[in-house]
C-alpha cells in the first residue's frame, strides 16, 4: 500500500515549516518547490492544492509516482473578510475518504505552537483568531493523530526529527535542515523578563504558598 501522511493545523501553526521538513526526504513526493522558497501560498502551489478542493480530482492522479505521499493543509485556509484570498475550512474527512479508496494508508500529524504566540500571530494577519474553525475541523476526524510541536522542532532539531513515529521517510540528517532551522520566528513575539518573585525561591530554597 502507498502511504501518505496529512498535515493539518491551525493557521500560523507552522504549515510551511513542517512541510520544508517533510519534503525532504528524495522518496517523498511532496511540496518540493517550497524547498527552493523561503514562502510560497498554498492555494496555488501546494502539489494537493487542487485536490484538497475537489478530491474527485483524485480519478486523474498517478500514484505510481512514488510509495511515499505527503500533502500539508491549514484549517481554515485564507483571511477573514479577504477578496483575494477568502477563508475556506477545508473537509478533511472528505479528502481522508477520497485518498483510501485507491489503497493508500493515511497518518494524520497535527502541528501545534505556543497558544499567545498562535493568537498574536492569527489576530495580526487574520485580523481574529481562527481557532474555532479549526476545531470545527478536526473534532470531525475518526482517525487518531499524532501531534507535533513548533518549540520541540527548534530545541531538538534533529534528534526531535529523528523519533517522529510517522508513516513517511523523514530526512533527519539532511544538511539543509540547518538552514530551515536558522532562525526562530518566536524570537520577535518574547521579551525578556527582568524578575520573578519565584527566583528568589530557586535561589534560597525559600517556599512559597500558593496564592488562593
Amino acid at each position: 500500500m502507498r502511504e501518505l501522511l496529512i498535515l493539518i493545523g491551525p493557521q500560523g501553526a507552522g504549515n510551511h515549516l513542517w512541510s520544508k521538513i517533510f519534503s525532504l526526504h528524495p522518496q517523498v513526493y511532496g511540496w518540493k518547490s517550497l524547498l527552493e522558497n523561503y514562502w510560497e501560498p498554498h492555494r496555488f502551489k501546494e502539489p494537493f492544492a487542487k485536490h484538497w478542493r475537489n478530491p474527485l480530482l483524485f480519478e486523474e492522479f498517478d500514484w505510481d509516482l512514488s510509495y511515499y505521499y505527503f500533502t500539508s493543509i491549514s484549517c481554515p485556509l485564507g483571511i477573514v473578510g479577504s477578496d483575494i484570498n477568502p477563508i475556506w475550512n477545508p473537509n478533511l474527512m472528505s479528502f481522508i475518504n477520497e485518498v483510501k479508496k485507491y489503497r493508500v494508508n493515511v497518518k494524520v500529524a497535527v502541528i501545534g505552537r505556543d497558544q499567545t504566540i498562535l493568537n498574536y500571530q492569527q489576530t495580526r494577519i487574520r485580523s481574529e483568531s481562527t481557532m474555532p474553525l479549526f476545531y470545527e475541523q478536526f473534532n470531525k476526524l475518526d482517525l487518531t493523530p499524532i501531534f507535533l510541536s513548533y518549540e520541540l522542532l527548534y530545541l531538538y532539531k534533529q534528534d526531535y526529527l529523528k523519533s517522529l513515529n510517522v508513516n513517511i521517510p523523514v530526512a533527519w540528517q539532511d544538511s539543509r535542515i540547518n538552514d530551515i532551522l536558522a532562525d526562530d520566528p518566536n524570537k520577535k513575539y518574547i521579551h525578556n523578563v527582568e524578575y520573578s518573585e519565584l527566583d528568589e525561591g530557586n535561589k534560597t530554597g525559600k517556599v512559597f504558598v500558593q496564592k488562593p
